[in-house]
């Protein structure tokens, strides 16, 4: 069994794919009020929100408990309206992977507007589960942070 492996799921939405890049990208502090059954705080800890550098401290609710995760915005790619993000140690997460890295990923295909998550990890071990769970979990804050946009 492979220990390394990559996860993709994409998502249609209705709102904008810019507003959504920018709001991961300048504004992640305002997730949390958007999708507050996952999030329900990020504070920056080092550098500047939408710079890479920039460490975030996310604290989540995730597979029935809550979970804190501390991130490096690792890249920024404009073009692409991609931005990588890479849990640092003290990360919850980390007990179970050696690696988490997450790209969020926003384009428009004709009148489509998509939203792709990319997940890639390491686990310490064979027995840790792939990170489907997750996928829902991005699924959940995409269609909360949709359904905010529609509204207003």
């Amino acid at each position: 069994m492979a220990l390394s492996g990559k996860k993709v799921a994409q998502f249609d939405i209705k709102s904008d794919c810019d507003v959504f890049h920018e709001l991961w990208k300048t504004n992640p502090h305002h997730i949390p009020t958007l999708s507050p059954t996952t999030y329900q705080n990020c504070q920056t800890l080092e550098g500047e929100a939408g710079t890479v550098g920039c460490v975030l401290l996310w604290h989540y609710f995730h597979d029935g408990k809550d979970s804190v995760v501390k991130t490096l915005i690792e890249e920024i790619d404009e073009a692409k309206k991609s931005i990588t993000f890479k849990a640092l140690d003290g990360s919850d997460i980390l007990e179970f992977y050696k690696t988490f890295v997450v790209h969020v990923h926003v384009d428009t295909h004709g009148s489509d507007n998509l939203v792709t998550w990319t997940i890639e990890y390491e686990k310490l071990n064979p027995n840790v589960p792939d990170p489907d769970t997750l996928l829902e979990f991005f699924k959940k804050v995409t269609k909360d942070i949709e359904a905010h946009h529609l509204k207003n």
